[in-house]
């Protein structure tokens, strides 16, 4: 079975339960599902789920049947509180997106959130595919550099983040192509005073490694040296 990498990042993340890390927050995820069909028949696929914020409004505002995957334990520990703890009944499970434990074509619509770099995108989206109904969505909003990188620059955010796949917006739109997805559209992205508003849940755990607060702090470094370098992208497109 492959696996994605584990990180210190990742950890931080689990641990502080950041509910909305990819850019734009849970406000950028609301704005992309209102162009889609979604309604009490869809069954939709929330990819590295993390602590279930997503899938939880997903389920909450839509009705939609939705499972939730992720494969750090204690993401996937947090989700499934949130769910007991809301009410709700969505499936979480701990799995990586490059073999999911799930059979061929049982989704209408599949949502990756800034996960698809920590793995091998080929093969995470050749899984994606086989997840999606004849005709389903997906919708990815992921890292994206907005130029090629030097060796230098690769190997320091590889290493402190484990990033499998660092693409730039022309590389993603040939892989959903070669995989055999239709229809690639790419949303503008919202305002900076929009963007601000990423980390706004949060699940922390009950006991926080010191370490995690340097690799936190180690983060927001890595955004400051490679802003306007490291980028984001939402794209949507559809299933052949």
């Amino acid at each position: 079975m492959v696996q994605i990498k584990s990180s210190k990042y990742l950890d931080f993340l689990s641990q502080f339960g950041v509910g909305g890390a990819h850019p734009g927050g849970l406000s950028l995820t609301m704005e992309v599902l209102k162009n889609e069909s979604i309604d009490e028949t869809s069954h939709v696929l929330d990819v590295g789920c993390g602590t279930g914020q997503t899938a939880a409004y997903l389920t909450s505002r839509y009705d939609a049947k939705v499972t939730g995957i992720d494969i750090h334990p204690i993401m996937v520990e947090k989700a499934k509180k949130r769910m007991k703890k809301d009410q709700l009944p969505v499936e979480i499970l701990q799995s990586s997106i490059e073999n999911v434990p799930l059979q061929d074509a049982q989704f209408d619509l599949v949502l990756s959130e800034s996960v698809l770099s920590f793995a091998n995108a080929s093969v995470a989206l050749k899984e994606i595919y086989r997840l999606l109904k004849s005709g389903g969505r997906f919708i990815a909003i992921e890292m994206t550099i907005n130029r090629p990188l030097d060796k230098t620059e690769e190997t320091d955010l590889q290493q402190f983040y484990e990033f499998q796949s660092l693409l730039t917006e022309k590389d993603w739109i040939h892989l959903f192509e070669q995989t055999g997805f239709q229809h690639i559209h790419i949303h503008p992205q919202p305002s900076q005073q929009q963007d601000n508003a990423v980390l706004e849940d949060y699940h922390f755990s009950e006991s926080i490694e010191p370490e995690t607060f340097e690799v936190m702090e180690q983060h927001f470094e890595k955004v400051l040296k490679y802003q306007g370098i490291l980028d984001y992208r939402i794209f949507t497109c559809t299933k052949g």
